[in-house]
């Protein structure tokens, strides 16, 4: 039995996980990526294959541990074949976090049209198409960026952790409520206007540190669900992991001329 290692490298902390084929076995969450978390990984499940994603630096030390480990390995990088369909103007420039997010859609919701909505410092909106096109998407502020700026930008909103689980009001008594009402039900009503300019039957997928904050207030509608993902960067990797595997391996059967 083999197992498939991903790393998704973020700007402050790294995710670890081990798929089984498309099931996900464990992740884990390290506040520093380190070549010994990855060995004690690897010692107690057999490694096949790796990918590493990083929206930071490319660190070499993990590509070397890796190969050290894992029999394949592939880094995720604007050369890397992908399972789905880049409509990027600049795909170098493109966030990889973003693109696994997509594919990570497309591993489950294949043939669908889906809005991938990444909730985090910054809240991306990005498009995927039943025949596994990703042309493009948006980026705005997250909830503690909207949040903030009303605090700097004004002298007398307070600052007001709009992140806490809890109750947000259809309309604030208070002003400290009134700011959790705006900016949580205000993201809510931008991704129901995002799904609204697409096919009745599109789903959403919510992911990111937000994702289970925002799903409540996102309107639900008969023929299209609301779903939160956390691990849909990971599984977007594995995605893309099994897809360059499938290739080498066909690439493998060719005949020889």
């Amino acid at each position: 039995m083999s197992y498939n290692l991903v790393i998704d490298q973020g700007n402050s902390t790294a995710k670890v996980a081990v798929f089984e084929g498309d099931s996900l076995v464990e992740q884990w969450r390290c506040e520093e990526l380190l070549p010994e978390v990855l060995r004690r990984v690897a010692a107690s499940t057999p490694i096949d294959a790796a990918i590493y994603c990083s929206v930071t630096h490319h660190s070499e030390n993990i590509v070397v541990t890796l190969r050290e480990l894992a029999g394949k390995v592939y880094e995720l990088t604007s050369l890397l074949p992908l399972p789905i369909t880049l409509g990027y103007a600049t795909p170098s420039s493109l966030g990889r976090d973003r693109i696994a997010a997509v594919a990570g859609a497309r591993a489950m919701l294949p043939g669908r049209t889906v809005l991938v909505v990444d909730a985090g410092t910054a809240i991306t909106y990005d498009l995927l198409l039943p025949d596994g096109t990703f042309p493009g998407g948006n980026i705005a502020p997250g909830l503690w960026l909207r949040a903030e700026s009303l605090n700097r930008h004004t002298e007398r909103l307070p600052l007001v952790n709009v992140e806490t689980p809890g109750d947000v009001p259809l309309w604030g008594t208070d002003t400290p409520r009134a700011i959790t009402a705006g900016v949580v039900r205000g993201v809510a009503g931008e991704i129901d206007y995002y799904r609204s300019l697409l096919p009745a039957d599109a789903a959403v997928v919510l992911t990111g540190g937000d994702a289970v904050r925002l799903a409540p207030f996102v309107p639900q509608h008969p023929a299209a669900e609301v779903i939160v993902e956390p691990a849909l960067v990971s599984r977007g990797l594995n995605h893309i992991l099994q897809y360059n595997l499938s290739l080498k391996e066909q690439n493998q059967s060719l005949p020889q001329t």
